[in-house]
């Protein structure tokens, strides 16, 4: 990618999350598997760290990270994944939605939209049948 076109792709993402808006992103890590458990504890110690994985395939460990906005996000991504050793490659995925986080649902079905009710909880019966 040409400088131009980075540039023009952080200010597209720049734009899109805007400084007040939270950036909850998935990172995907390729490193070194002789370093796993350094960097995944290293990763693990960051603040903005929600959870640490590491994973088979091709991807080594997988983060799910929360920031406050997105200048936060590329400052870690670049400033401090980058520098730890044994990291090869990132590659960070910014979440759009979030339909269910920890067990719970987190958008309404379409139906309880329309009558204004709350999204079922995970193990809820839905009340068809009874």
């Amino acid at each position: 990618m040409s400088e131009k076109e980075e540039r023009e792709l952080e200010n597209a993402l720049s734009s899109y999350y805007v400084d007040e808006d939270q950036v909850l992103a998935i990172i995907m890590l390729k490193i070194d598997t002789k370093e796993a458990d350094n960097v995944a504890t290293t990763i693990s110690q960051f603040e903005h760290v929600d959870d640490v994985f590491l994973v088979t395939g091709e991807t080594d460990i997988i983060a799910k990270v929360r920031f406050g906005n997105y200048p936060e996000m590329k400052h870690f991504v670049v400033d401090r994944l980058g520098k730890i050793s044994g990291v090869k490659e990132t590659r960070t995925m910014m979440v759009v939605t979030v339909y269910k986080e920890n067990g719970r649902v987190m958008v309404k079905l379409p139906e309880e939209k329309e009558r204004g009710g709350e999204g079922k909880e995970e193990g809820e019966a839905s009340g068809e049948g009874e």
